[in-house]
């Protein structure tokens, strides 16, 4: 072999020995960014709630709701690359119609309560936020708990 032949033999070698750890770790960074998004919706579901209880400030609510919708507004987004892992389940690919479906509606809800919470305050909140945290339902079929 001469010395090219060797060279590009290395490259080769060194190239499919980094390949897969260069996937792992942009699959890893993925699966980070998803659970990131995940957690910002429950942490300001949790925010809201604890302002309807009146534990919070109520003129926070705006905040809060504007917070909420602009993470469900990229939650979809952030399940697109199709990689598993983390606390997602595979049905979430699986099943991507009813999940994108699910996602979808949640972030149309999210938008709505943001918006009555900009015109009617928490008062106005109060009734819808029930309707919009309806987490459970896609919890049940497309997370699993680690």
């Amino acid at each position: 072999m001469n010395r090219l032949t060797r060279f590009v033999a290395s490259v080769a070698v060194v190239a499919a020995i980094a390949a897969p750890a260069a996937v792992r770790a942009d699959d890893q960074d993925t699966i980070a960014y998803r659970e990131d998004i995940m957690k910002t919706l429950g942490d300001q579901a949790a925010s809201i709630g604890m302002i309807i209880q009146g534990k919070a400030p109520a003129e926070n609510i705006v905040a809060h709701t504007q917070i909420l919708a602009l993470a469900a507004a990229s939650a979809l987004d952030a399940f697109e690359p199709k990689v598993a892992g983390g606390e997602s389940k595979p049905e979430v690919w699986a099943q991507w119609a009813d999940f994108s479906k699910k996602m979808n509606e949640f972030s149309m809800a999210a938008a709505d309560l943001a918006k009555t919470a900009k015109a009617g305050g928490l008062e106005a909140v109060k009734p819808k936020m029930q309707a919009t945290m309806t987490c459970k339902g896609c919890h049940d079929v497309y997370r699993q708990k680690k």
